[in-house]
């Protein structure tokens, strides 16, 4: 199974730009390319996706056990002729001192050969103790090649090869000079998601021009062919397709499109219809039986948005006349009465009875422990689980006698202590759940649509 890692030295090394390059640049030589990224991410992942023509699957240590990661890599990657897996900041950076959660650690666990990406600004010669320094710090990692990134000349790229070629034993596979237009905008979230970025597709083909022009890509094919063979793994169980007997409406627009690619498959396999629909422009909701709203940037859509009045008002009657709806972050923005950002308020659904203000700085940032009150419409058997969140708005104004689905043990939710607004057939939460063996959600929400299609008697959380 021909794979690799595309790792860094640190963060902000240019590693996703180099990934979506290499994934766009062997695609176009008919290759199918798998990308995976490493960690809760949604926006890297929608433009490897973009790039490579192939859904982006997360690999986790937080939210998944080993046996899951490896796994979903083998489930998808054996279709593929190139799995790539980009890193996450730093290849040996993770929260355990150990290196248990690294970059390093899931390229060890897949057998996966490293490919550094080294930003050389300020470097020359002082690149080879870095590269010895990787290889001794790991030496079961194996750093199967560098590329050189942000070259600022000919000269500068000779001096960085004499000196690599001279002191270690790493090759180069590429080098890719120091380009403006290389640079993809970025948001207080990270990259600007590809579905909002207008001239997404040029800028990958730019990208990939340059990266194809740049990096051995047979040389790199080299690398993945020599990846060590994936341990059998006992296969997990799934639930079967059983011919989409619900109907689920995914927002998938400009505003809303933090979706876990494995997600929307395991509610696909659990028996969902997924359809998407236009929070911006569709004037009116699908037939449906339930409905998911993901995360997203909706303070930068509020004028469209608010203006969409009768699309607000179908959801909110729908919402009161008990449709299942499961919100993450921005779909909980956007039940809530309004948004305050940069001076400017706009209403939203109304359906929670709670404000929403944006913050200069992030209000809830990195992984989040839950533990299941009981309350939520859909309760888990596993009492606690991780997520992550991200988010820079807070809840203000909120009614009083609100149930909350999660106790929130590390991290912020809503509150410090709480998340998961349960009103009525909905959970609104702050918190990104992600489909494991230890929070199967997709299968418990459309469980939960299904009865509820059913016409099963359901609890509706009372009104504020």
């Amino acid at each position: 199974m021909p794979q690799v890692m595309i790792s860094a030295v640190h963060k902000s090394s240019g590693k996703t730009t180099v990934s979506l390059g290499l994934c766009r640049a062997l695609a176009m030589r008919g290759l199918k390319v798998q990308p995976f990224k490493k960690g809760l991410d949604y926006i890297d992942p929608m433009w490897l996706a973009e790039a490579a023509g192939t859904p982006c699957h997360n690999l986790d240590f937080r939210t998944m056990t080993k046996d899951e990661i490896t796994h979903r890599f083998a489930r998808h990657a054996r279709a593929a002729d190139i799995a790539l897996v980009e890193g996450n900041k730093g290849l040996h950076d993770g929260m355990d001192v150990k290196g248990g959660d690294s970059n390093a650690a899931l390229a060890q666990l897949l057998g996966a050969p490293v490919v550094l990406v080294v930003d050389t600004q300020g470097m020359a010669r002082g690149i080879a103790p870095l590269l010895l320094g990787y290889q001794a710090f790991a030496p079961d990692v194996r750093i199967a090649g560098v590329i050189l990134n942000k070259v600022a000349s000919a000269r500068h790229e000779g001096k960085l090869r004499a000196a690599i070629e001279h002191y270690t034993s790493v090759p180069v596979i590429g080098a890719i000079r120091l380009d403006p237009s290389m640079t993809i905008t970025e948001r207080h979230l990270g990259l600007i998601p590809s579905c909002e970025a207008k001239e997404a597709e040029e800028t990958i083909a730019r990208i990939a021009a340059t990266v194809g022009a740049s990096v051995d890509l047979d040389k790199l094919l080299d690398v993945a062919a020599s990846a060590e063979p994936l341990p059998p793994v006992a296969a997990l169980p799934r639930v079967p397709a059983n011919g989409g007997d619900v109907r689920i409406g995914i927002a998938r627009d400009a505003a809303f499109g933090f979706y876990y690619a494995s997600d929307l498959e395991a509610l696909a396999e659990a028996g969902a219809e997924l359809v998407e629909f236009d929070t911006l422009r569709d004037p009116h909701l699908p037939k449906l039986d339930g409905l998911f709203i993901g995360g997203g940037f909706p303070e930068t859509h509020l004028d469209a948005l608010e203006a969409n009045v009768s699309l607000r008002w179908e959801i909110r009657a729908a919402i009161e006349a008990g449709l299942p709806v499961y919100a993450e972050c921005g779909g909980l923005m956007y039940l809530s009465r309004n948004v305050s950002w940069q001076g400017r308020r706009a209403e939203m659904v109304g359906a929670l009875p709670a404000d929403v203000v944006m913050r200069p700085r992030p209000a809830g940032h990195g992984y989040i422990r839950l533990r299941e009150t009981g309350k939520g419409p859909w309760p888990n058997a596993q009492a606690e689980f991780s997520a992550h969140e991200f988010h820079y708005s807070t809840l203000t104004n909120i009614g009083p006698g609100l149930d909350y689905a999660y106790e929130v043990l590390r991290g912020t939710g809503i509150d410090g202590r709480r998340d998961g607004i349960v009103y009525r057939n909905v959970l609104a939460s702050y918190a990104h759940l992600h489909d494991s063996e230890a929070n199967p959600w997709p299968r418990r929400f459309v469980g939960f649509v299904r009865r509820c299609a059913q016409g099963a008697p359901m609890r509706l959380a009372a009104r504020a």
